[in-house]
């Protein structure tokens, strides 16, 4: 058993890492980077260099280059020898705008400087020449750049995303020399009444903390840094859209840290276990409300987070469709040829020969307009029943499919030997179809469960989209419409991985269920 799951990790690993290099070179190599501006509208409103000058910086923003600025440059040098003032510094401003000469900037010290130092580390010198009107004034647009870029090789970005794919939190996270006091403890928590790991130099406040959402036990110390969105998300981790609750602010009566002990309560939507560190200058208004440079917070949301209502839909309508299609197959291959076997089949038939969009609003009209239940998600006065229409939508078609396989793999075993074997032995029929026939046809089923149940996970796109239900199901769709490399690279991961997870899962509960079947070498035959 160890050595097979071994074998499997290691075989996983490796699937997911190859997967990962196809749809890295699919999405940077492949794919014509251009394409990221379709929907861009800052992009639209700039024009001449300026907009070239964007387009490098979104670039190297959705990963495809490293990028140098001149002006960047000399402000660093700048900075460093005149401190703040550096911009009113004539030497400064002589260097910055001798760009804008374009027959005599290569005579300037500076920008020799700046092409020497990049041009030894491979990067390509681009000079973009001022654009002008016959006077002699620049054009909109058309001020003059000198930049720096380099293509990032593919398997450089594979190495960047694999080495930075889990962070660990320690208490030198916060590059702060002016922070001295470091450490990791446990502490009361006075927003849970629990203790809480707390840490002072991590960038995050609450480390292990118990609160009433679940799971109720949160941490802070390990992060999955599946990517960051470009796009519908701006500069959001990729993790924290498909967990963040996507219902309305929750307002409560609590305190900030400073008010611990008092008699002061605040009405606020403030998560205080989110606090991170602050590196920036603290208001006086901050400095009253926390006793440290953990400032920095998110809201606490009602509802569901999008992964959560992805799974809860997903999960009871996989629970449904077990407890539906496997009791229907079974009457269906006991009486078969009989009304109720003619009817199962005459709905197997509809649900596969119907496209699932037709049955998916036929369905929700009937669910509309005999039931009035809520069509779309976010127009429900009562939340709970705005999760039918799509639990319904996704267990019609399972349902179906179970019913099916079921009765044919019962019917396969029915004309087995050993079946004959227990009619003379005097069994009953309700025996034999209970203990032995049911019993193995289900094995063929059993590999399928882990799947069905993780691939809630991942939502349903149409179910999803005609319900408008705030899910990850549509979520891989959206970003590649918006070309959103972060989100298609994070899905691709989060999809495969669990996907290897269930083969692996179906194959040990297989091996639990089959005596026949065995994951270790040393019984013999086994596989």
């Amino acid at each position: 058993m160890k050595k097979y799951l071994l074998k499997r990790i290691l075989f996983s690993i490796f699937s997911l890492l190859v997967v990962l290099v196809c749809a890295m070179l699919l999405v940077y190599s492949l794919t014509e980077r251009s394409v990221i501006f379709q929907m861009d509208d800052v992009w639209n409103k700039k024009s001449q260099n300026d907009r070239s000058v964007y387009e490098y910086i979104q670039y190297e923003k959705y990963g495809y280059l490293e990028f140098e600025d001149y002006t960047a440059f000399l402000k660093n040098i700048y900075q460093n020898q005149l401190g703040d003032g550096y911009e009113k510094s004539e030497a400064f401003l002589s260097d910055k705008n001798a760009i804008q000469k374009k027959d005599t900037y290569l005579e300037n010290e500076s920008v020799q400087e700046f092409i020497s130092l990049y041009k030894s580390k491979g990067y390509e010198i681009v000079y973009m020449e001022p654009v002008l009107y016959k006077s002699g004034k620049v054009k909109p647009g058309g001020t003059g750049y000198l930049i720096a870029s380099i293509e990032k090789s593919p398997f450089l970005r594979v190495w960047e995303y694999i080495t930075g794919l889990v962070t660990v939190e320690t208490i030198n996270s916060v590059q702060d020399p002016t922070l001295t006091e470091r450490y990791i403890r446990v502490e009361k928590d006075p927003y849970s009444n629990f203790y809480a790991v707390v840490g002072s130099g991590t960038q995050h406040k609450y480390l292990l903390y118990v609160d009433g959402r679940f799971p109720f036990i949160h941490q802070n110390f390990l992060h999955l840094n599946l990517g960051v969105s470009f796009t519908k998300y701006r500069g959001q981790e990729i993790t924290t859209v498909i967990n963040q609750p996507t219902g309305e602010l929750a307002n409560e009566k609590t305190q900030f840290p400073n008010m611990i002990g008092t008699d002061e309560y605040v009405n606020t939507a403030i998560d205080f276990h989110t606090l991170t560190y602050n590196s920036g200058e603290l208001t006086e208004t901050e400095k009253k409300q926390y006793p440290d440079r953990y400032t920095v917070y998110e809201y606490k949301r009602s509802g569901l987070s999008a992964l959560e209502n992805s799974f809860v839909i997903g999960i009871i309508a996989t629970a449904i469709a077990y407890l539906i299609g496997l009791p229907i197959g079974v009457a269906m291959a006991r009486r078969k040829d009989k009304l109720i076997d003619k009817i199962g089949n005459g709905y197997i038939i509809f649900i596969m020969a119907v496209p699932s969009l037709a049955y998916i609003f036929l369905f929700a009209t009937i669910g509309t307009t005999l039931f009035n239940l809520p069509y779309k998600f976010a127009n429900a006065q009562v939340k709970v029943l705005a999760y039918f229409l799509p639990i319904i939508s996704l267990s019609l078609p399972s349902i179906g499919s179970l019913m099916k396989w079921m009765r044919r793999y019962m019917i396969d075993q029915m004309n087995s030997d050993y079946v004959k074997f227990a009619r003379a032995e005097g069994l009953s029929e309700h025996e034999i179809y209970r203990k032995h026939i049911s019993a193995n046809a289900m094995i063929y089923l059993v590999h399928g469960i882990p799947g069905s149940i993780l691939g809630c996970l991942t939502g349903a796109i149409i179910t999803e989209r005609v319900y408008a239900v705030p899910g990850v199901g549509n979520l891989l769709t959206t970003a590649i419409n918006m070309h959103d490399n972060g989100v298609i690279i994070a899905c691709t991961v989060f999809y495969t991985t669990l996907s290897l997870i269930s083969v692996l899962a179906g194959d040990l509960l297989l091996a639990k269920y089959d005596p026949r079947i065995s994951l270790s070498d040393s019984t013999g035959g086994g596989r």
